[in-house]
This record gives structure tokens, C-alpha cells and sequence, in this order.
């Protein structure tokens, strides 16, 4: 039987990993601007679909930082040079796609949102959110620091999973409210105004964003 006694020492560390991460979900970045464009755009089932690909994409992280892979990535320059390249051309090709949705022809979304879905299966839209957040080298830098938080040396290795799955657990619900958010009437209805200065901004970070990776910044 478990004793709370052997637990609660842990705790601390396990909690503030979790809020390290919430910290993290708070601040914009390409996963959390590119749900609000799929959600907006193509409705809730994709945008759902799109959340759980990034909090899959966490949890994978996740454990790879546990086992130390993530660790060995981070120590090995040529590694990271490649994810960083690799995750420098999937945002300019989202900034592609972004910039052409806002200077294409208007039409009613529901149109939009049915043709695309036909187009797209919910696995593609999964897909998308999985490819987005593992090709984030910063990412994987965050991963390390919040395993380093909760997990240091001598901690018995239950603590590095029950971080690791919280963690993703987290992520996942966080991003699925995140997809639910932005894909009500009152959202939908601001994005239909103002769509071509959306997925123009979106289109500015996702370029600035990817050209820096490419640029190794």
C-alpha cells in the first residue's frame, strides 16, 4: 500500500511542474496561434482534432526528455539543427497558407468549413497539431526544464511519469478549451469580420517565427 509520507515530499516539485507548464500553455506561440486559426477557420472538430495532436506531441516529448533522449538532442548541435530547420519550414509553410486564406476571395464559412473538411480528415488535422509542436525546438527546451524542476537526481522514477502524464493530460485539455473557445458563435462571427487581418497576423508570426528558426536565433 501506498503511504501518503513516501508522496507528499514530492509533491512540491510535481505541482510546480504542472504550473510551470500552464505558464507555458498562457503564452501565444505557433501551437497555440495555429489552433486559433483551424478553430476559427475549419470549426470545432478540427480544432479539437488539431488540440489533441499537440498535447500527443507533448506527451511524446514528455517521455523522451524522461528517458533522456531530449536531453542527448539538446546537447548535440546537429540535432536541433535539424529540427530546427525542420520546424523553420513547416511555420513558413503555415505563414503560406495563412497569407493565402486572407487575401483569397471571401465566402461563407460554412461552405469553407465543409469543403475543407471533406478535403481534410480529422487524423490530417491531428496530424498537423502533432507535426507543429514536435518540430518546436523550444519545445523540447521546455520539456527539459520542467522535468528538471520535479525530477532531480535520486527521485524515484513514478515522479518523472506522474509529471510527464499530468503534463500531457494538462495540455491536451487545455488546448481542447483553447479549440472550444475559438470555435463559438461570438468568435466565429469576430473572425468572419475581420478574417483578412487575422490570417494576415497569423501569417506575419508564422513567418517571422519560422525565418528565425531557419536563421538559427
Amino acid at each position: 500500500m501506498i503511504d501518503f509520507a513516501d508522496i507528499a515530499p514530492y509533491l512540491p516539485g510535481i505541482f510546480l511542474a504542472y504550473a510551470a507548464l500552464l505558464m507555458g500553455l498562457i503564452s501565444p506561440g505557433p501551437a497555440l496561434l495555429g489552433l486559433m486559426g483551424v478553430s476559427l477557420e475549419r470549426g470545432r472538430r478540427a480544432g479539437h482534432c488539431f488540440a489533441i495532436g499537440i498535447g500527443t506531441g507533448s506527451l511524446c516529448i514528455g517521455i523522451l526528455t524522461l528517458t533522456g533522449l531530449s536531453a542527448l538532442l539538446a546537447s548535440w548541435a546537429d540535432a536541433m539543427t535539424i529540427i530546427r530547420i525542420a520546424g523553420g519550414i513547416y511555420l513558413l509553410w503555415l505563414a503560406f497558407k495563412a497569407f493565402r486564406s486572407a487575401f483569397r476571395p471571401a465566402q461563407p464559412a460554412g461552405d469553407a468549413i465543409a469543403r475543407d473538411n471533406k478535403t481534410i480528415s480529422p487524423v490530417g488535422y491531428f496530424s498537423r497539431g502533432l507535426s507543429l509542436h514536435l518540430t518546436n525546438p523550444k519545445a523540447i527546451l521546455t520539456w527539459i526544464a520542467i522535468i528538471s524542476i520535479g525530477f532531480a537526481d535520486g527521485t524515484p522514477l513514478w515522479v518523472g511519469w506522474v509529471i510527464v502524464i499530468g503534463c500531457g493530460t494538462i495540455s491536451t485539455l487545455v488546448h481542447f478549451a483553447y479549440a472550444t473557445a475559438f470555435s463559438t458563435a461570438p468568435a466565429i462571427s469576430l473572425y468572419r469580420r475581420a478574417a483578412r487581418w487575422i490570417n494576415g497576423l497569423l501569417g506575419v508570426f508564422f513567418a517571422a517565427v519560422g525565418i528565425r528558426l531557419l536563421a538559427g536565433r
